[in-house]
C-alpha cells in the first residue's frame, strides 16, 4: 500500500513538472513570436523609409547617401534576436528619420509631393504597428517572467534553465515621439 502511495505521489509530481514545463515553453514561444512580429513591422517601416530616401535623392544626393548608409546598417529582428537587438534597430530608425527631417526642412517642396505624403502616412502606420507589437511583446515577457519567478513553478524553470527575458526599452530621449506630420 505504501508503494502505491509513493508511486502515485511520484506520478503526480512528474505530471506537474511536465505541465509546468509545457506552460513555460508556451510562454517562451509567445515571447519569441512577439519579437518576430516586431521584426516584421520594423522591416515594413524600413521599406517605407527606403522609399522616402529615394524621394530625397532628387533633392540632395548627400542626404540620400546619409539616409541609405543608415538604412544599410539595418539587421533583421527574428525570434532568435534579443530585446537589445530590437532597441538598436529602433535607434537606427530614429537616426534615419532625423536625417530625413533635415531634408524636409531644407526642401519644403518635398513636403508637398503626393508620393512623399503617402509614404509618410505609411511610415506613421508602421510606426503605430511597431508600438503595438512592442506592447504585446512586453506584456508577454511580463507573464513569462512572472511564471519563472513564482514558487513552485520557479523550481521547474530553474531545472530546465528557463531564463528571464529582457523588456524592450524606450530611451529617455525617445519618450516623446518626434512629430512626423507634414
Amino acid at each position: 500500500m505504501t508503494v502505491i502511495i509513493i508511486i502515485a505521489i511520484v506520478a503526480i509530481l512528474i505530471l506537474w513538472v511536465i505541465s509546468v514545463q509545457r506552460k513555460l515553453v508556451k510562454l517562451e514561444e509567445i515571447c519569441k513570436n512577439g519579437l518576430s512580429q516586431i521584426g516584421v513591422q520594423l522591416a515594413s517601416r524600413w521599406d517605407a523609409l527606403k522609399a522616402l530616401a529615394e524621394l530625397t535623392k532628387g533633392y540632395s544626393e548627400h542626404e540620400y547617401k546619409t539616409i541609405t548608409d543608415t538604412i544599410a546598417q539595418r539587421r533583421p529582428i527574428t525570434a532568435a534576436s534579443t530585446s537589445a537587438d530590437a532597441n538598436a534597430q529602433e535607434n537606427l530608425f530614429t537616426q534615419a528619420m532625423q536625417h530625413l527631417n533635415v531634408v524636409i526642412e531644407k526642401y519644403p517642396e518635398l513636403k508637398a509631393d503626393a508620393t512623399f505624403i503617402k509614404t509618410m502616412d505609411s511610415v506613421n502606420t508602421y510606426q503605430n504597428q511597431v508600438r503595438m507589437s512592442q506592447m504585446v511583446y512586453n506584456d508577454s515577457v511580463t507573464k513569462y517572467n512572472q511564471v519563472i519567478r513564482q514558487f513552485p513553478d520557479s523550481i521547474v524553470a530553474s531545472l530546465f534553465h528557463f531564463m528571464p527575458l529582457e523588456y524592450l526599452k524606450v530611451e529617455e530621449s525617445k519618450q516623446e515621439m518626434p512629430s512626423m506630420k507634414i
